[in-house]
Parts: C-alpha cells; structure tokens; sequence
C-alpha cells in the first residue's frame, strides 16, 4: 500500500477540498431522520443578495470529485449546496432504497431542513436523473430553473443491454463499480473521450483505494 504522503489520490483529495473551503464552501452532515444523513457543501456565509443553486454529481465520484471547476467559477454568483448523494461520500442510509426517486427525495429533505425556500439544480450523467425527479417532486414553486447534462433520462433496459456488449462483461455493477485496475480501465475506456496512453496499475489501485473510504461501501 503506498503511504498516505505519497498518495496522488490522497493529496488531491486535499487539493479537492482547499479548493471548496477556498471558494467559502464549508463541508457539514446532516441527518435526515434515524436511517439517512447527507454531507453537503453549502456556503459558510450565505448571502441574501444571491440565488441558490444545488449541483448534484454523477455516478462515481463523490461530489468534491466532480464539481471543482465549476465551484470556484460558480460562488461568486450563488449560494452553492453541492450534496454526496447517498452511498457516495460521506452520506450513508440504513434504508434499503436504490433508486434515483429516493435520492431526490433525499436531497428535498435536506433543503428543506437547511431553509432553502427556492433554488436553481443542476445536474450531470446520474445526478442529472436525481435533479429531474427533484424538479418533479418539488415543482415550480421551489425550483427554478434546471440543468440536465450528460444524463440518460430517458435510457431503457436494452441501452444496459447495450452497453454491456460493448463492454464485453455481463453484469452492470462490474462496469460501474470497478474493483480492480482491470475493471478501472475497461470503464475509463468507454467513458473519457481523450485516453491516456498508459496508467500504471498502482496508481489506479491507489485511486480505487481512496474513494472507496466515501463511497460504495454501504452499497
């Protein structure tokens, strides 16, 4: 195992948050009731002067992974909540729930117990599913404008099917929650459009090793 001060995955985990607390995002957990607490990103000084904008990350990553360019762009103009949807990150549940619509739902109780009375969402690939069904849920009273990117709203059993074909595997959770260098590199192949030649297989290991201290192990 490579030591924690050598760790690339590590050190820019902590790259990752010096830049949201530098944008004036400020890391919290709150409990939703006795079975689900989310982490979130929301502003430490929150300013009546902006609107709030929820940004809600994709399958993979927790949210600090994913959001960075756009939280340090983005602050200067909003109150900024950027959750771990559950079962990435630090938020955890004891329900048995899967889906998006229970992800959403948990991501309305949460605004509702923060005080946010109104906000724009955006999301991207499978937080783009979850803010649809929160657009949905909540309607037009307390969202506002909504942002969908990447995301297959509309995907159905056979783009899996599909899918899995191309990657020559058999189960989805294979493909999307990779467990070793090898599975890594499959997914990273049909997902990131400019490949890199080679990545070394302890730096994948590496990488496997510190997401999954947030994310999947409640899975």
């Amino acid at each position: 195992m490579i030591p924690s001060f050598l760790s690339f995955a590590g050190l820019y985990n902590g790259y990752l948050r010096r830049c949201f607390t530098g944008a004036g995002l400020l890391s919290q957990k709150i409990d939703m009731d006795n079975e689900t607490s989310l982490h979130f990103w929301g502003p430490a000084n929150k300013s009546t002067q902006k609107p709030s904008l929820v940004l809600i990350h994709g399958f993979g990553p927790m949210a600090m992974w994913q959001w960075r360019q756009q939280v340090q762009f983005l602050a200067p103009h909003f109150n900024l909540y950027v959750p771990d949807l559950i079962f990435f990150g630090e938020s955890t549940t004891k329900s048995k729930e899967r889906t998006e619509i229970f992800q959403a739902e948990s991501v309305g109780k949460l605004l509702e117990k923060i005080g946010v009375k109104k906000c724009h969402v955006a999301g991207t690939s499978y937080g783009g599913i979850v803010a649809y069904n929160l657009a949905k849920m909540l309607g037009e009273e307390k969202i506002e404008k909504v942002v969908i990117a990447s995301s297959g709203v509309n995907m159905t059993k056979n783009h899996n099917v599909a899918l899995l074909k191309r990657a020559g595997l058999d189960k989805i959770e294979d493909l999307m929650l990779p467990s070793s260098p090898q599975q890594l590199k499959k997914l990273m192949s049909l997902a990131v459009a400019k490949q890199i030649p080679f990545v070394p297989n302890f730096f994948l290991r590496d990488f496997l090793r510190v997401t999954s201290l947030f994310y999947f192990s409640d899975f």
